[in-house]
């Protein structure tokens, strides 16, 4: 028997806000400004249009981890529209992160991008490369400014706001956590109870924990081999790149170090395995019983309880100089070449879905973190987190999180990341060639930004 029992509270449809959500007692419901309109409004008539005519949204969304989300962000859309019957937003599911980006740029090459989407927060410096989106500080000072902002983690605003401004409001949003077997730990003589505290240990572990046909530990590369690089880079020494995106730190000798661990963990002990693991296939093969551990989102939390058909766990990433994570997921964005009408109408959508209490429910649906300090503050979540434990893990390793990989010019500078990463796994350049190789190509792609 597993020992979560799944306890699932109710869907968001119909939900009721609890009056106190933390963030918006500087500001009146619906009295924000759009950044390039100046207009305010104290109810919904502000989002209407001239004719009476509803103000129509196309909202883009990706889907990066297992689980029917789109029923989800479905129903959340038909909760916003009840409440706000002058707005019609049509969810569009644009597939995974990447090629939500892909479909995204092309909108705005051809002056017809989305009003409203959940992009990856490291798209951040990418957008503002394209001049596509708006910065929200006139919204978010009607909201109450520092107040409402000081709602969300710290952590997860990183991705969001450069050079004093802020231009995405988090939403699903991650760290990576350690899931683990207790039944293959306790068959291993491990304590069930606690994960692998240091890279010492989970070395140990994932040997122990290794037999055929079953890993000791997999580590996803295909897709987010830059992130799960962060991890070690981030426990070992500092995160890869500077905070206005234009400088990567890559070949360190830390980061070095901490990419030849990766390496000897397949090469050297064979208890993770050789080569590029597929993001997708981790979390099946976790769930499958051939692999004991995995590094994995914690957006995928929620799925692994409700299909894991053995007890399982969840733990900080194990340190090395300290705990580490990269934080994950997306944000919304508002674009610019869309009407002052629609950016306000996209902003009441944005605050709505980041509301405190649909922030809770968002987290019990998913496994991502609620991105909201209140949220944690609320019936539902006291009430979940007391059932399920697991649902705080990483939500506590936030205070030892830092901003996913964002730079200018980002997209190439990951895949650079990323092949050489790979080249290393699967033996073609050493830890140390692989990173002096990237480091050199990033510069490159780069050196534009830094004149």
């Amino acid at each position: 028997m597993r020992k979560w029992n799944t306890v699932m509270l109710t869907t968001v449809v119909g939900m009721s806000l609890l009056a106190g959500c933390g963030g918006n007692n500087g500001g009146t419901e619906g009295a924000s400004g759009a950044a390039d309109a100046g207009q305010t409004a104290s109810d919904n008539k502000q989002t209407s249009a001239p004719d009476g005519k509803k103000t129509e949204l196309t909202f883009y969304y990706p889907i990066a981890v297992g689980g029917p989300l789109t029923a989800t962000i479905e129903a959340m859309t038909q909760e916003f529209e009840a409440a706000h019957p002058d707005i019609k937003v049509t969810p569009v599911y644009t597939g995974s992160y990447a090629d939500t980006a892909v479909k995204t740029q092309a909108g705005v090459q051809a002056k017809q991008p989305p009003d409203v989407a959940v992009l990856q927060s490291t798209e951040l410096f990418s957008l503002l490369d394209m001049n596509a989106i708006i910065p929200l500080d006139d919204f978010v000072q009607k909201e109450g400014g520092e107040q409402y902002l000081s709602d969300f983690y710290p952590a997860f605003l990183a991705n969001s706001q450069t050079e004093g401004h802020t231009y995405s409001i988090p939403f699903q949003r991650s760290t990576i956590v350690l899931y683990y077997n207790k039944d293959m730990f306790k068959e291993a003589g491990l304590d069930p109870e606690k994960g692998p505290e240091n890279w010492e240990q989970l070395q140990e572990y994932a040997v122990k924990l290794n037999k055929d046909g079953r890993f000791g530990l997999e580590i996803p590369v295909t897709g987010f081999a830059y992130w799960m690089m962060q991890t070690f880079a981030l426990q070992n020494g500092d995160n890869l790149m500077t905070s206005d995106g234009k400088k990567v730190m890559f070949d360190t000798p830390e980061n070095v170090e901490g990419l030849q661990y990766w390496v000897d963990l397949a090469a050297k002990y064979k208890a993770i395995p050789e080569g590029a693991t597929d993001w997708s296939t981790v979390p099946s093969d976790f769930l499958e019983g051939k692999t004991a551990m995995m590094y994995h989102t914690t957006g995928n939390l929620t799925n692994v309880k409700k299909n894991a058909t053995f007890d399982f766990g969840v733990s900080f990433l194990p340190a090395k100089k300290q705990y580490g994570s990269p934080t994950g997921g997306g944000n919304f964005y508002i674009f610019k070449d869309i009407s002052a009408e629609k950016q306000q109408a996209a902003w009441e959508f944005v605050k709505f879905m980041t509301e405190c209490e649909r922030a809770a429910q968002w987290s019990i649906d998913t496994g991502y973190i609620a991105v909201r300090k209140s949220a944690y503050e609320t019936d539902q979540m006291k009430k979940y987190a007391e059932e399920f434990p697991a649902a705080l893990v990483a939500r506590d390793q936030l205070q030892y999180a830092a901003a996913e990989l964002s730079t200018h010019n980002n997209g190439k500078v990951m895949k650079i990341l990323s092949d050489s990463i790979q080249a290393a796994l699967t033996g073609d350049l050493t830890p140390t060639e692989a990173l002096k190789k990237a480091q050199g190509e990033a510069d490159q792609a780069l050196a534009s930004f830094n004149k």
